[in-house]
């Protein structure tokens, strides 16, 4: 496929500073074994996309060594495969010594770089964005209309639309962009929201990068995509199937918690024929379920203890569970030990967090209760 990959991974850090002290947006784990950078990722390699840039910003350890040299995505190639972009790596580039905040921003960080792409399209996406959706198909049908850009939409009803993160777009009846707004004054009725997946031909993002830095442009949608919603041939493309966009740590918690009530949406997600979701792969031993444990409706990976009972949970790699424990509703990263007795309802801690015996915790499914890494209770 002759398109490139751009892929943001820090630009809504702040929206879920919980899960982002010591690590990227990007690099969440979501849903056992997954990082939120993966479907992004699997969804541009699903379309034969090989040559990839991971913008970062900063405290991207953790990507670092969850996407490694790219071989669990067979992007470990001579050229093209996957490379991390620190912010700004030319001198002439951030004479202020200023980090990007914004999309376009960030954009403008890595322009040395975009000037060496040599594919004729790009897709951008940003690396919250949860869906399994054909990028081959969708540049098929950017390519097809010879479109300057196509942004991916999904029509949602106006009740569902979230203020704070949303962009709306307006189109015509053969699916030409005609406005983008906010949602400040939206109308009723069902809506197209922006998903912050994009296509554009690379001579074209070129020169909206470098019109940005002309003129202090900061807004990708607003500064340029508005600007010259006249002028450049610009579509949408609808996406009907899930997708969820992580906007605060409630809002993560319930995404996860979806997996675990509604079977469609993990259909959806990791059983689309010939488009898996890749992830980094560790040998980890089998989970060993105790006699007398007991688990009902959970995901859980391998590498786990459990001695106790676990109920509508999701358990990443090496979970201890001890005998007696009782962890319901909850959502335990790597390595978490739950002693014995224990009782956790709505909870989600993150690596290495510790909870010694006879605890009882418990938060709301509206407002989860959140252990920091390493920390012991």
């Amino acid at each position: 496929m002759n398109a490139a990959g751009i892929i943001f991974s820090n630009l809504h850090d702040n929206k879920v500073s919980e899960l982002t002290r010591q690590r990227t947006m990007a690099s969440i784990p979501f849903a056992c074994r997954y990082r939120l950078i993966d479907f992004a990722l699997s969804n541009m390699v699903n379309a034969e996309i090989t040559n990839i840039n991971v913008i970062a910003h900063y405290n991207y350890h953790s990507l670092m060594d969850h996407l490694g040299t790219g071989k669990d995505w067979d992007l470990a190639r001579r050229t093209g495969g996957i490379k991390i972009l620190p912010p700004y790596i030319t001198a002439y580039a951030n004479s202020t010594n200023n980090l990007y905040n914004t999309r376009l921003e960030a954009l403008c960080s890595v322009i040395h770089s975009i000037r060496h792409i040599k594919e004729d399209q790009v897709v951008l996406s940003d690396c919250d964005v949860i869906c399994n959706i054909d990028v081959k198909k969708l540049l098929d049908y950017h390519i097809s209309y010879d479109s300057d850009i196509t942004m991916v939409v999904k029509r949602v009803p106006h009740t569902e639309v979230n203020p704070e993160s949303d962009v709306l777009i307006e189109s015509d009846s053969e699916n030409r962009i005609t406005d983008i707004y906010s949602p400040n004054n939206m109308p009723s009725g069902q809506l197209d929201a922006c998903m912050h997946i994009w296509v554009i031909k690379r001579d074209v993002l070129i020169m909206a990068v470098n019109d940005a830095m002309a003129h202090g442009y900061s807004s990708f949608n607003f500064d340029i995509i508005a600007r010259h919603v006249k002028n450049w041939k610009m579509k949408v493309y609808r996406y009907s199937g899930f997708s969820a966009k992580i906007t605060s740590f409630s809002n993560y918690f319930a995404t996860s918690m979806s997996l675990l009530s509604d079977n469609e949406i993990r259909k959806n997600l990791f059983e689309v024929q010939n488009r898996p979701i890749f992830t980094k792969v560790r040998n980890s031993a089998p989970t060993k379920y105790v006699h007398g444990s007991s688990v009902s409706n959970s995901l859980i990976a391998d590498g786990c203890i459990i001695e106790g009972t676990v109920d509508n949970s999701i358990l990443f790699r090496g979970v201890k569970v001890g005998h007696g424990a009782v962890v319901k509703n909850s959502i335990l990263f790597q390595d978490t030990i739950v002693s014995d007795n224990a009782f956790l309802n709505c909870v989600v801690t993150d690596k290495n967090a510790v909870i010694r015996d006879g605890r009882i915790l418990s938060g709301h499914e509206t407002l989860p209760f959140y252990i920091d890494k390493g920390r012991m209770i």
